[in-house]
């Protein structure tokens, strides 16, 4: 099916320019003509995909949800230690196009609108974030890594925000792995067994 395949190829070369134009020039700056520049195609392409640009952006920022790797962190659950199993999720999930999308969401209503099917409650990304971590210390809680007593619940969504905050200015310097690690061990306090959630 050559049609599917160009469909798929021009979806992905359109995503890639939208992510590398949100990137450098933030979400005022993503527009349907600096889409298709950064893309080198024609400005009709855009809407002969979509049926719009919030239509657009709605698939892009999906697109870029579903690429986070939920299952890689679930599967390390009582291997190495959790402050540094989830320091490293927090890092891959806010040193990519994911810190981007949550301005982009707030700043375009018609965005929100259009997520609102696929994505009921919460923002994009950090809702998936939050989800991804209570799932993972839920698992080390039945390893006896986390005490019985700390809620995942409440943790997950905790240490996404507190992430947020952290990678918050796109313009600045990124924090440092060392950073994050830090204020996953202190968003953590007495949740874990021993300092680092090890044993």
């Amino acid at each position: 099916m050559p049609t599917g395949v160009a469909l798929r190829d021009v979806r992905r070369q359109l995503f890639d320019a939208a992510e590398r134009v949100l990137l450098r020039d933030g979400p005022s700056g993503l527009t349907s003509r600096a889409v298709t520049e950064e893309a080198d195609v024609a400005k009709g392409v855009l809407h002969r995909h979509f049926a719009d640009f919030d239509a657009f952006l709605a698939e892009f920022v999906l697109d870029r949800v579903n690429r986070l790797d939920a299952g890689a962190l679930r599967e390390s659950a009582g291997t190495g230690s959790v402050v540094d199993n989830i320091a490293e999720a927090v890092v891959a999930v806010f040193g990519s196009v994911a810190v981007a999308i949550v301005p982009l969401v707030t700043f375009r209503d018609g965005l929100r609108a259009r997520l609102r099917d696929a994505w009921p409650a919460g923002v994009p990304v950090l809702t998936d974030a939050a989800e991804m971590i209570t799932d993972y210390l839920g698992a080390e809680r039945e390893l006896g890594r986390v005490r019985e007593n700390a809620d995942p619940q409440f943790l997950g969504p905790m240490l996404v925000g507190s992430a947020h905050l952290l990678f918050a200015d796109r313009t600045g310097t990124p924090p440092t792995p060392e950073a994050v690690r830090k204020m996953v061990a202190s968003a953590l306090g007495g949740a874990l067994r021993g300092p680092t959630g090890t044993h």
